[in-house]
């Protein structure tokens, strides 16, 4: 979360749905995202220079999408997150969907 803040990424809480009063409780909500516990796992188990691939039969949350574009830029990996919609494949910090999903 460090190299993300220092990267300028700033949590998006408002799609969260919960009735959570606090901005750090909202935070540590978002965290628990199915794509970013897949992509750590990605991270830490799949040999650099390989892509990340994720199936996901939800759609990918704006925060979560920031994430990913962080994560492909800090970590020079390509991550490919296929949500219900559509392929986004993220490489040095952008995404083929171009933000718009």
């Amino acid at each position: 979360m460090l190299r993300l803040k220092c990267a300028g990424h700033v949590p998006d809480t408002t799609q969260v749905l919960l009735h959570i009063e606090g901005e750090k409780e909202k935070e540590a909500e978002l965290e628990n995202h199915s794509e970013r516990l897949a992509i750590a796992f990605g991270l830490i188990n799949v040999e650099s220079g390989s892509p990340i691939c994720i199936v996901k039969n939800l759609r990918v949350c704006n925060d979560c999408h920031s994430i990913a574009k962080h994560l492909s830029k800090i970590y020079d990996r390509e991550i490919i997150v296929r949500d219900n919609r559509r392929f986004h494949h993220f490489r040095d910090g952008s995404c083929s969907c171009m933000d718009y999903w």
